[in-house]
């Protein structure tokens, strides 16, 4: 199992075990990580699991999708590493990624 840290605006960081195949989010959750909301439960249709991937990880985190584009677009704190982890899938590949949860989702 690969684990990543996802890190919460204040700087507490959560090392998880994730299960290859499920999506970063419903790892965050299992994991009881703080921060990951997921109001439409993994549908790319609220960004409420808003994440920052490090840049490192970009590349394994894959490419996202329009949809995924247009619910980031309406978040205030987009940036160019923002991505919705419902739509990332665990992968072995992905073992020590870093990620970081913004501010509005405490």
């Amino acid at each position: 199992m690969p684990r990543i840290t996802l890190i919460e605006f204040n700087g507490t960081d959560h090392t998880i075990e994730a299960e290859v195949g499920k999506s970063l989010m419903l790892n965050a959750i299992d994991n009881q990580v703080p921060g990951i909301d997921a109001d439409c439960g993994g549908a790319c249709a609220c960004g409420t699991c808003h994440v920052f991937v490090e840049p490192a990880w970009q590349e394994a985190a894959g490419e996202s999708n329009p949809l995924e584009g247009a619910m980031l677009s309406m978040r205030p704190d987009q940036s160019d590493v923002s991505r919705l982890s419902c739509q990332i899938e665990v992968t072995e590949a992905m073992d020590g990624m870093v990620v970081r949860l913004p501010e509005y989702q405490m």
